[in-house]
This record gives C-alpha cells, sequence and structure tokens, in this order.
C-alpha cells in the first residue's frame, strides 16, 4: 500500500493553507521533488520554492503529468472556472481530489469536471499552520480505501482529523472548528479589553489571555473528563469563578453561542447554492 513518500501530489492554489499543507508533508518525510504547484501569484511561487524547494507554476495545466492526488486550495469564487480549465487534464489522471475549499460540494466538483472522481472534501482551520489545526473530512463512494489512508496521513501533517458520515455534517464543521478560531481570538480579546479596564496593562492582560486559553485548551485535551466536570473543577461555590460563570449565565451565553454556530452553519450551505 503506497504512503505519502511514494505519492505524486499536485497543488491547485499555493496559498497558506496550501503552504502549510506542503510544510507538513515535506516535515513528514515527502520529498520535495514529489510535489509541484501552481499559483497565479509570483510572490506566492517564489515563497513556496524558497522555503520548500518545491516546483511552481503560473498555469495550472502546465505541471499534471500523472499524479496520484491533487489538492485544490483555491477560493471558493472562482473554483468552478479552475475545474473546468484543468477537467481534461483530471480526467486523464483519474487522481483522487482533496479539496480544502469551503462550500463546494463533492457532487459540484464532479459535475464541473464531468467525471466521477474520487473527491474528499477537508475543512481545515488555521491553527494547521502550526501543526495544530482541527480537521473535518468526507470521502465521497469513489473514495478506495488505499486513498482513504492516504488522506489521513496528509491531514496528520496538520493536526487532528476526524471522518464525517455525511457530507452536510461538513457544513457543521465548518461552523465549529473552520470558524472556531475567531471565536477564541475574539474571547482572549475581550478578556483582555476588560482585565485593561480592570487595572492590567495591555502587555499583561494579553499574555494572561493568550496563556489562560492555551492552559485550559491542553488540560481538556490530556484529561478524560468531560468539559462540564472540568468546568466545575474550577469553580468554588460562591467564588470568584462562580460569580463570572452566573454573570454570563445571565447574559444567556449559551444560546448566544448556539445562534452564532447555527449562523456560521446556514452561510455554509449558502454558499454551495450561491456557487452551482
Amino acid at each position: 500500500m503506497k504512503t505519502i513518500k511514494d505519492v505524486r501530489i499536485r497543488f491547485i492554489g499555493a496559498g497558506n493553507m496550501a503552504a502549510s499543507i506542503m510544510g507538513g508533508l515535506i516535515n513528514k518525510g515527502m520529498g520535495a521533488s514529489q510535489i509541484t504547484a501552481s499559483d497565479p501569484g509570483p510572490d506566492q511561487r517564489a515563497y513556496i520554492e524558497k522555503q520548500f524547494n518545491i516546483q511552481s507554476f503560473s498555469e495550472n495545466n502546465a505541471h499534471f503529468g500523472m499524479p496520484d492526488m491533487v489538492i485544490i486550495a483555491v477560493k471558493p469564487q472562482i473554483m468552478k472556472q479552475v475545474l473546468q480549465d484543468v477537467a481534461v487534464s483530471i480526467r486523464s489522471a483519474y487522481p483522487l481530489l482533496i479539496s480544502v475549499v469551503a462550500g463546494i460540494t463533492s457532487q459540484q466538483i464532479n459535475q464541473w469536471l464531468q467525471a466521477d472522481l474520487p473527491v474528499v472534501r477537508t475543512m481545515p482551520n488555521t491553527p494547521a499552520l502550526i501543526g495544530q489545526g482541527a480537521i473535518g473530512m468526507y470521502a465521497n463512494t469513489f473514495v478506495s480505501a488505499e486513498q482513504l489512508t492516504l488522506t489521513e496521513q496528509v491531514m496528520a501533517a496538520l493536526g487532528t482529523s476526524i471522518w464525517v458520515d455525511e457530507e452536510s455534517q461538513i457544513d457543521a464543521v465548518t461552523a465549529l472548528s473552520g470558524s472556531g478560531p475567531a471565536y477564541f481570538f475574539m474571547f482572549m480579546e475581550y478578556l483582555q479589553q476588560a482585565a485593561q479596564k480592570l487595572g492590567l496593562s495591555a502587555a499583561d492582560a494579553t499574555l494572561l489571555a493568550k496563556k489562560t486559553a492555551m492552559g485550559a485548551a491542553m488540560l481538556a485535551d490530556n484529561s478524560t473528563e468531560s468539559l462540564q466536570r472540568l468546568k466545575d473543577r474550577v469553580t468554588s461555590p460562591n467564588g470568584t469563578t462562580a460569580a463570572a460563570l452566573e454573570s454570563f449565565d445571565a447574559s444567556n451565553i449559551q444560546q448566544v453561542i448556539e445562534l452564532a454556530l447555527i449562523a456560521a452553519h446556514e452561510r455554509s450551505v449558502e454558499l454551495s447554492k450561491e456557487f452551482d
């Protein structure tokens, strides 16, 4: 069975997410000669060539050959045109397609390519840039067992990944982990601002907010206890934490968070309809 050390990968799009995948794969032992990429931006091409010694091209059709895997990392607004431009090359090679494009379904991908190809939709998030991503994946019925394993090896370069059974669940992944880093950044920002009003300097408040968030996440990740139990362990009756949590509850924060995820989920569903 092939591993990522054996396959040839073509990237369509070489932006930040694609570059993080390239770096992760090379760190996992893949040779730079196994990878090529295309991107219209000369600065981005220069970056990946210098950073990873990966050959790059301005035209998407210029570097296909017969790859085992094509990773598509472009903006959803241009996905249809990009796929139609490379359709002949992709149909000829019949590779595994891995899409990291939000809102575009596997059915749309094959419709625009006019073929029944193995497609894996993934939803990485920005912590993937440092190998700490939380990634959801969905495979259509044309993906083989070997290709499932190869996909897992690719995503392992970015962080932790899970498979979902229904493609519609990718929209829920998008709402939770895809958009989720922004929620935590916002919460840390608000903590920092509130702490400044209580007298801390901006630098100290920022440092403590970041480290508290990091420590809580690492503690949760290394614990077998539920999130509720971990929360209860910090909370003493009539203590400072209890006072803060009671204030959150009075603001109906659970409903606020639920409505935010619903809004992100609905927007993810809308995207596929917009670009159909």
